[in-house]
């Protein structure tokens, strides 16, 4: 199914889509039904994913850390399809584990610049669109972290740019009341990623000791993000967290 003969699809826009989180949530969407909008820095990825798909996937490359790169996103999706049902907000990044007095200026940027600013620039532009089509609303899923409630150690940038993505969804949700757009933030942890493989080995733990830590599969991240995109829009999960049952989250500190 081509763009042009999808009108009748739910359209959902995955930021971060070539690989890890982005892709499993992509191809169960595709899979459910929705016409997918795949956003990524890597072509080459994006088109592989599209492949797998095998329904109505519309790769584009973008830099969600650019505004110019994501209103022309955007203007694609408005485009193609004439309208945007779900945005799921996952692009994102870390920086290699550091006291905070050694993290660069670079390495801090780099993580807000992607994590946060990344996924406001992706929300206003998502507002814009929804506010417009007709019907109007639609849903904004955030990618956020167990990072979010409770930090890992030497991961400042990571952290305090998962919690100010708290505060985003909770504005977002807040002013989308009047225009019948919902949003919610999925805070996962441990899915099984190119990330998150070292862990099987050790992860840095609170007292500052390594230790090994349990993943879980990508599908049940998958599943949870389906489950929130499909309510009603009279109906939200503000806040859900998907996680590893044994991982050290729980109590951590």
């Amino acid at each position: 199914m081509t763009p042009q003969d999808s009108s009748h699809a739910k359209v959902a826009l995955v930021t971060g889509a070539g690989s890890g989180i982005g892709r499993a949530v992509a191809l169960a969407l595709s899979k459910h039904g929705y016409a997918v909008v795949l956003a990524g820095r890597r072509l080459a990825a994006l088109e592989t994913v599209a492949a797998e798909a095998g329904g109505s996937c519309l790769a584009v490359v973008a830099d969600v850390t650019q505004e110019a790169s994501v209103d022309t996103l955007f203007e694609r999706v408005r485009a193609s399809y004439g309208r945007l049902d779900l945005l799921f907000n996952n692009a994102g990044t870390g920086s290699p584990s550091a006291p905070i007095e050694d993290v660069t200026f670079e390495q801090w940027r780099s993580v807000v610049d992607t994590n946060l600013t990344g996924a406001f620039l992706c929300t206003r532009a998502a507002f814009r669109l929804m506010k417009a089509q007709s019907p109007r609303g639609g849903r904004i899923i955030n990618n956020g972290s167990i990072s979010a409630m409770s930090p890992r150690p030497r991961m400042v940038a990571y952290t305090a740019s998962k919690h100010a993505i708290t505060g985003l969804t909770k504005s977002t949700a807040l002013e989308g009341r009047a225009y019948d757009i919902a949003c919610g933030q999925i805070d996962i942890g441990n899915a099984a990623t190119a990330l998150t493989a070292p862990f099987a080995q050790g992860a840095l733990q609170a007292d500052l000791s390594m230790r090994p830590e349990p993943t879980m599969d990508l599908h049940h991240v998958a599943d949870a993000v389906l489950y929130m995109a499909s309510l009603p829009l009279d109906a939200n999960v503000l806040e859900m967290t998907v996680m590893a049952t044994k991982m050290p989250f729980v109590g951590r500190g």
